[in-house]
């Protein structure tokens, strides 16, 4: 009969447990979302806070500083971004009064309470074409920097704002990524601010936007996170499995060639539509959970990007919920992970209730293997899109557990039956561009284990 354990290593067990899960509450710290008031609809603040706290989403985003909103943020824990709209850039940049008169309406009513973590001056102005307006940028957000210092939350509170894809003009392969050489005078000055500040870059890249310019099977799957035969960097011989990796690198060598590398990126937005016109290619529901999903489920595995690895960009999604007062196509209004009644729009696996730690893990519904009769490039794919993802092949190495028989078909199985139980056990990560399917039989053969198992 085996001996009981010592209270001694029965503490140590549960201190290893207890700083797991923290560290694992600690990893989504980078998940975050764009909370717009273009809507005629939407629940209270506080609704949405309480929403906001039984998920594992830890910043949210504004486009403005709504005091009734900040009151109910406070003592949430929630990171937020603030906003100075484009329209008050004049009065930030013509002195300080105006800036000290901001942040004491904006700021020093609701910090630290309320955890303003980012101010954005202004959205999208490098690509607004108002050069006034471009001129004005810099000075404002130095005027900002000085007005958080004056109040003693200077290195607190970080002053930034938000661009467009459009401040590049090269952004393929991305290893050559370039700001636009028109906007180089505006931008300089302001990446020696972000650098000084040590604020970040903050941009809003879309893969959606970029399969619309493009259409077609093999770019739907490289926007969606979903397996495809990716597309390799010529300059360095790096490959990409998704646009979101392809664009952000992008962004870090534009960045890299104006000798600002060490500048941190923060996506400020990025999502995908579960509706549109008649007319307009590629919202659907099942492309916004793919993408969204996906996305998340990315993040988490903490690979980065293949110029960026080790680490996950800070991400706001966009959006918590629909906008029914935006114009525009109708895509602009259907990007919501909620709607307006607080249920789910799609499930992407942002419940806590999903997320639980390893001391409790979340049963997996049976074992992920590829269907019956796919075709060798799809197998193909599926296998190098797994496994780049940071899951461990090894197993389907020569010498490994799994490596025989050495087939394509069982090779593929593997690998996608691993990436499906790191990634959450959710339908998606068992898709694989509909060439997958679960399975109650164990496919685990003489050394070679599968893990999962069924509810």
């Amino acid at each position: 009969m085996a001996s009981s354990p010592s209270p001694s290593s029965v503490f140590l067990c549960l201190s290893l447990i207890i700083l797991f899960a923290l560290s694992f509450a600690e990893s989504q710290s980078f998940v975050g979302v764009n909370y717009g008031q273009a809507a005629d609809n939407l629940p209270p603040p506080e609704a949405t806070v309480k929403l906001l706290q039984s998920t594992t989403i830890a910043k949210v985003r504004l486009y403005g500083a709504d005091p009734v909103i900040l009151r109910a943020l406070a003592n949430s824990g929630i990171g937020v971004v603030i906003a100075a709209a484009n329209g008050e850039i004049p009065s930030l940049a013509s002195g300080a009064a105006a800036a000290t008169q901001w942040i004491n309406a904006n700021v020093r009513p609701y910090y630290p309470a309320t955890n303003i973590t980012i101010i954005s001056v202004g959205n999208e102005v490098m690509t607004s074409g108002d050069q006034n307006l471009i001129s004005q940028l810099v000075p404002a957000m130095r005027n900002v920097q000085s007005a958080l210092s004056s109040a003693s939350l200077g290195g607190k509170v970080k002053v930034s704002t938000v661009h467009s894809m459009a401040v590049l003009t090269q952004s393929d392969p991305p290893s050559s990524g370039l700001f636009n050489p028109t906007l180089q005078g505006a931008l300089k000055p302001m990446l020696a601010f972000l650098k000084d500040n040590k604020s970040p870059l903050m941009i809003n890249p879309y893969p959606y936007f970029a399969y619309q310019s493009n259409p077609g099977p093999e770019t739907l799957a490289f926007c969606l996170f979903q397996p495809n035969s990716g597309r390799t960097d010529r300059s360095n011989g790096l490959l990409y499995t998704n646009m979101f990796d392809a664009q952000v690198d992008a962004v870090h060598s534009a960045l890299g060639a104006m000798g600002y590398e060490d500048v941190e990126i923060v996506v400020a937005e990025t999502g995908w539509p579960s509706s549109g016109d008649p007319s307009e290619v590629g919202p659907s529901v099942e492309n916004a959970k793919a993408y969204n999903g996906n996305l998340i489920a990315h993040l988490r595995s903490l690979v980065g990007t293949p110029l960026m690895p080790g680490k996950s960009v800070d991400t706001y999604i966009f959006a918590l919920y629909d906008e029914d007062l935006k114009a525009g196509p109708a895509s602009e209004r259907a990007f919501g992970l909620f709607k307006t009644d607080l249920s789910q729009s799609y499930d992407v696996g942002l419940a806590k209730s999903s997320q639980q730690a390893p001391s409790t893990p979340k049963p997996a519904v049976g074992w992920c293997v590829p269907k019956a009769s796919v075709s060798d490039s799809q197998l193909q794919a599926n296998l190098d899109y797994a496994c780049s993802q940071g899951i461990d092949c090894g197993a389907i190495q020569p010498g490994g557990a799994c490596f025989d028989p050495n087939t394509l078909a069982s090779h593929a199985a593997y690998a996608m039956n691993l990436y499906y139980q790191k990634f959450g056990r959710n339908p998606w990560n068992c898709d694989f561009s509909q060439s997958a399917t679960l399975t109650s039989q164990n496919p685990s053969y003489n050394g070679c284990i599968y893990p999962g198992g069924s509810t």
